[in-house]
């Protein structure tokens, strides 16, 4: 169904291995939270997903738990940023900004964070939504 949905907004969308219940329990465990549903789904048929120039628009399981790590330390960007916590971070166009569920409530929708202004704005209302969007939009197709 993932990989389907994202040839269908870029064909030439570069696919990985899937990954196994096992990494996405290990996953799980070095997060201390679960993964979203949607986004689970998605790995266990693509461990991650490369578009146009190279835009990991899904990171890799592994990437993603080390990002999310990363950010979620008190130590790393307390001083700099608002809290990442509610955030789970999967993605990104490339330029710097990051994309996110929120899991902080039972929504699938998807926030854009802008590493310029510390901005999180909605960007897609799930994650099929948001692979249609970044596969086939250009740069900036969230503002």
């Amino acid at each position: 169904m993932w990989r389907e949905a994202a040839a269908e907004a870029l064909p030439e969308v570069e696919f990985r291995a899937p990954v196994d219940a096992t990494a996405l329990a290990e996953a799980e465990r070095r997060l201390g939270r679960g993964l979203p549903a949607q986004l689970t789904a998605l790995l266990m048929e693509t461990n991650g997903m490369v578009g146009e120039y190279g835009t990991d628009v899904v990171w890799t399981l592994d990437r993603i738990v080390e990002q999310n790590l990363l950010f979620w330390s008190p130590d790393t960007f307390s001083g700099l940023y608002m809290p990442f916590d509610p955030l789970l971070f999967f993605g990104d166009n490339g330029g710097g900004n990051q994309f996110a569920f929120v899991l902080t409530s039972e929504r699938p929708d998807i926030f854009v964070w802008d590493h310029e202004d510390d901005s999180r704005l909605w960007a897609a209302r799930e994650l099929a939504d948001y692979l249609h969007r970044s596969l086939g939009g250009d740069g900036d197709w969230y503002r």
